[in-house]
């Protein structure tokens, strides 16, 4: 089974920088968990930031916190570590995704990114949604970003309303 977090990707806690857009999940809950320091969390919308911040605590403030469209977002460093899950099925913009990820992402970074299986819905919160099997997030990832792929993964992951919706699971390394 995949682990969906850091440890697929081979990066190690100490010392690295973790990237990842997180909604209200527990992800840096877990990634603080393990040892991981210098965490930046980006989301477009400023609820799901607000309600880790409150979750957190004090420790809330070890985060870097971004509020910010992802696409028109520029980093000003790079990272080790990049983490989606439930972006990638809705962009339209693949190729400004992929630039993005050349430019925040170090020489060997990790990356784990989640999207619709290619049986899950074809459309989520009103929008339209592309859907992927393994093989074919594996190559949407190696074009533009020359990602090698480690591990795939297939999830039926519970929404907040209880459905279960297939998700495809991808842990890669930046070359």
């Amino acid at each position: 089974m995949l682990d969906r977090d850091a440890r697929s990707t081979g990066r190690a806690p100490a010392g690295r920088r973790p990237r990842h857009r997180h909604g209200a999940s527990r992800l840096i809950d877990a990634l603080l968990e393990r040892g991981f320091g210098d965490v930046t969390a980006l989301d477009s919308c400023p609820a799901g930031p607000r309600r880790i911040r409150e979750r957190l605590g004090p420790t809330a403030t070890t985060i870097q916190w971004i509020v910010h469209d992802l696409l028109r977002w520029v980093p000003s460093r790079r990272y080790g570590i990049w983490h989606d899950r439930g972006l990638y099925h809705f962009l339209t913009a693949r190729a400004r995704y992929h630039d993005l990820l050349d430019a925040a992402l170090l020489p060997g970074a990790g990356v784990v990114i989640g999207a619709f299986a290619e049986d899950g819905p074809t459309r989520c919160a009103g929008l339209r949604t592309a859907r992927y099997s393994p093989g074919q997030l594996g190559r949407m990832l190696g074009h533009g970003t020359i990602c090698e792929t480690i591990a795939v993964a297939r999830e039926m992951h519970p929404t907040p309303g209880g459905e279960l919706q297939p998700f495809t699971w991808i842990a890669a390394r930046r070359w």
